[in-house]
């Protein structure tokens, strides 16, 4: 629920909070504590804000509670919603401000089957102008491939639309804006969103993005700056490190620059990059010889939130008709800016040949560079495919997800979110 939440606690015969009227609560007849919540940061004309109540028990079919005020656009009945604790029977409304409300503050009734059981008040603030916004990383230009938000606040009297598009020579295509009822912004039912992405072909420059009408004619435009990464930026080549290998049973705590397997043996490929290429991380590969086919890496979103480095891994499959020798994986990341490549000892069927490892500091992002880092940093991995021969490396023990649970990207578009959440009103 976005805003604060205003608690009104009702008694019979007791004055709680601002002005509270006591009245008898309980569909029985009885005494009971009603409590209220209502969204209180204040409210725009045309905006939702929700109504919760508890304390009145079970109802039966035929009772109806009822939130009512002079700032609604009408009556809202609330329903009953579970909140898996036994014996709450919290009840739930969303109620419409009306468009035509004044600014102010108004009371809430709370009526079960017209009999007033609780009260509140709500704050309606004055309405605003329709706002075009395009978020843009706080002092830094956009990178190719790096994605935006893009959003349209038209709450607002007169204002009509179900969708509105923005185009722009940055984009590969027309965007669609459309609003989500259940997103975080349900309360805004005018706000319409996107997070496109700019083209990974796009040239260093600046370019107007255009918002348009459903009938197509130009509401408002914004500039943005798109600009590669190049020498002395922070996120040139970043500081990847990698290719690691690490079993299809074990963690990436025990992977790998250097693996020992068998023909047909699954295993997993581990790429860690401090600051990845703005749309790279959807096309991170690791190539062989001795694979069955490319390897598509996959980020693990479980490290975004425990300050690692962002890393990606998938599994992989050796050719079971390879024969035994030494084969490179490589990963080309940044634009071809940077590759590293490792090495994979495939040995006979019946031979154990142990692992081999070598240790030492990473080297960085030099193009070409073989790589010599030791074992990443610790974070037990969900489980890969089983194999269909067992892998030499394989410690057997159970991979287990870590970190400090699963996290968002950490781009553009994630900042966009709690950026949007905080300008929604």
């Amino acid at each position: 629920m976005n805003g604060r939440r205003m608690l009104v606690t009702v008694t019979a015969g007791a004055v709680l909070y601002g002005g509270a009227v006591a009245a008898p609560a309980a569909a029985d007849g009885g005494r009971r504590q009603v409590t209220v919540w209502v969204d209180d940061m204040g409210q725009r004309p045309g905006g939702l804000l929700q109504v919760t109540v508890d304390g009145l028990g079970r109802l039966n079919a035929r009772q109806k509670v009822i939130a009512s005020s002079p700032a609604f656009a009408g009556p809202a009945r609330l329903t009953e919603y579970s909140t898996g604790v036994a014996g709450d029977h919290s009840l739930l409304a969303r109620a419409a401000v009306a468009m035509s409300a004044r600014p102010g503050r108004y009371p809430v009734r709370i009526a079960l089957d017209g009999r007033t059981v609780a009260k509140s008040t709500v704050q309606v603030v004055p309405a605003k102008r329709p706002e075009f916004s395009v978020s843009r990383p706080p002092g830094s230009p956009q990178r190719p491939g790096e994605q935006l938000g893009v959003s349209y606040d038209d709450l607002y009297p007169g204002e009509t639309g179900r969708t509105f598009t923005v185009r722009s020579a940055a984009f590969d295509k027309p965007v669609t804006l459309t609003h989500d009822p259940d997103g975080p912004d349900w309360n805004n039912p005018r706000l319409f969103d996107a997070v496109p992405m700019v083209s990974r072909r796009a040239k260093d420059g600046v370019y107007t993005v255009t918002l348009h009408a459903p009938s197509g004619h130009v509401l408002a435009r914004k500039r943005i700056t798109v600009r590669a990464s190049r020498p002395g930026d922070h996120d040139y080549r970043g500081n990847a490190r990698g290719p690691f290998f690490f079993g299809s049973s074990g963690s990436a705590e025990e992977a790998k620059n250097r693996y020992c397997t068998q023909p047909g043996g699954t295993f997993n490929v581990l790429w860690k990059d401090e600051f990845p290429d703005a749309g790279e991380e959807t096309t991170l590969t690791a190539t062989s010889p001795a694979f069955q086919r490319p390897v598509r890496l996959e980020r693990d979103d479980s490290k975004a939130a425990d300050g690692d480095d962002p890393r990606y891994y998938a599994p992989a499959r050796i050719r079971p008709d390879l024969a035994p020798g030494s084969y490179p994986v490589t990963v080309v990341s940044h634009h071809g800016r940077v590759k590293k490549t490792s090495q994979v000892v495939v040995t006979g069927t019946d031979t154990d040949t142990g692992t081999g490892s070598t240790s030492g500091p990473g080297t960085g992002s030099t193009t070409g560079t073989k790589s010599t880092t030791g074992t990443p940093d610790t974070g037990k991995k969900k489980t890969a495919a089983a194999p269909d021969k067992p892998d030499k490396n394989d410690s057997g023990h159970p991979a287990v997800l870590a970190g400090a649970g699963a996290g968002a990207t950490a781009t553009a578009g994630a900042v966009f979110v709690l950026w949007r959440r905080r300008t929604a009103r």
